[in-house]
């Protein structure tokens, strides 16, 4: 069975149970938290795979990983039936499954401004005002980096489309185009 399957379904099904104990929210910010987590830090996947590793351990490390409390029952029975089902090492994929999938439910569009340097917080405004006004009813999860290597201006990723406004990038174009 396609392994992306797999993490989709109970990405999925851990959204509808989520919404019927009114926890959508919170199990989006800890499964965000989850796959962050994951992203950061290389070695948890391969912990977490190891099956020399016990489940409390295991359950222990991805409750800590993901921000969790004890109240956080709806996270706690998900490890369960991770746990049951031996599917505890899909649980990075079924974490960005699970954002992915709420965004898409709920139409928050993922935006990430990387500039040359720490933008200005009038500027940040503009871009979010900018941004904001062109996504059609949606709501925007933004985050913003810097990068020296663009030189000057700033790149707006709005999920899969990209704006490049840096001058690197203008450098390119030049280049390409003096070549042609």
């Amino acid at each position: 069975m396609n392994e992306g399957l797999i993490p989709r379904r109970y990405a999925k099904a851990l959204y509808k149970v989520a919404l019927e104990r009114n926890q959508g929210k919170r199990m989006y910010d800890l499964m965000q938290t989850l796959a962050s987590s994951f992203d950061a830090n290389h070695d948890l996947a391969a912990t977490v795979a190891n099956p020399f590793v016990v489940q409390a351990d295991k359950d222990r490390i991805l409750t800590t990983a993901a921000g969790a409390t004890a109240a956080d029952a709806t996270f706690a029975d998900f490890l369960k039936l991770l746990a049951r089902n031996r599917r505890v090492d899909l649980v990075n994929e079924i974490a960005h499954a699970f954002v992915d999938y709420y965004r898409e439910e709920n139409n928050i569009r993922r935006v990430e401004v990387v500039s040359a340097a720490p933008l200005d917080p009038a500027v940040e405004k503009r871009i979010k005002a900018l941004v904001e006004a062109n996504l059609h009813g949606g709501t925007m999860d933004f985050s913003s980096s810097v990068n020296p290597d663009l030189i000057g201006g700033f790149v707006v990723n709005i999920d899969n489309e990209r704006l490049d406004a840096s001058l690197r990038n203008q450098l390119k174009e030049l280049r390409l185009s003096l070549l042609n």
